[in-house]
């Protein structure tokens, strides 16, 4: 059972990161989506279809957390390890609630989709301190939950989201938030003129 609910994590994960990249990419270079919906229409199916991939990635995790319990051995007694995996899991949510409710819709990436809003850089919160919040200090709750259920399947899989999340951010985020500094500088410039 522990390898099946593994290998769904895993294409949970690959799923999430590779439809929402594709689709952002797509979106970033093309505006296709927006070009065939209108704007907020666009966003609305976006954010639906993201939002069921990233809550079955995450019930995935869960399962496969509870599954694979017990098999992580840490040298803890198992009430402290619990006790550290809660504290890493609030502390992780606590800085994904509040970089989300500073993003507001950009949560969803709803700047690909109308660029002209405002980007992370500009926001408050903990981006003030943290560079990228959401896919640093936002993923302790995967370590906390691994550590709390003592799964060592768990501990493998939260550092595989947590390496194929920077992956998309390297691969299709920076380089939409690259363009669009470079934009606004063009266009500081221009009006400087």
């Amino acid at each position: 059972m522990t390898w099946i609910a593994l290998a769904y994590h895993l294409a949970s994960r690959l799923v999430y990161v590779l439809y929402v990249g594709r689709t952002l990419n797509r979106q970033d270079r093309t505006a296709h989506f927006t070009r065939r919906h209108g704007t907020e229409p666009a966003f609305r199916r976006f954010r639906r279809a993201a939002a069921f991939v990233m809550a079955n990635d995450a019930v995935s995790f869960v399962v496969l957390c509870l599954v694979s319990a017990n098999t992580l051995r840490v040298g803890l007694p198992h009430d402290l390890a619990f006790a550290v995996g809660a504290v890493l899991a609030l502390v992780g949510v606590a800085t994904k609630w509040w970089a989300a409710a500073t993003l507001g819709d950009g949560y969803y990436w709803r700047n690909f989709f109308t660029p002209t809003e405002r980007t992370v850089t500009e926001a408050g919160g903990p981006y003030r301190w943290l560079r990228n919040p959401m896919y640093t200090v936002g993923y302790l709750p995967v370590y906390g939950l691994a550590l709390a259920t003592l799964s060592a399947f768990g501990l493998a899989a939260a550092l595989f989201d947590q390496c194929a999340i920077l992956t998309f951010y390297h691969l299709v985020e920076k380089p939409h938030f690259e363009r669009l500094r470079r934009a606004r500088s063009e266009l500081l410039e221009q009006s400087a003129d």
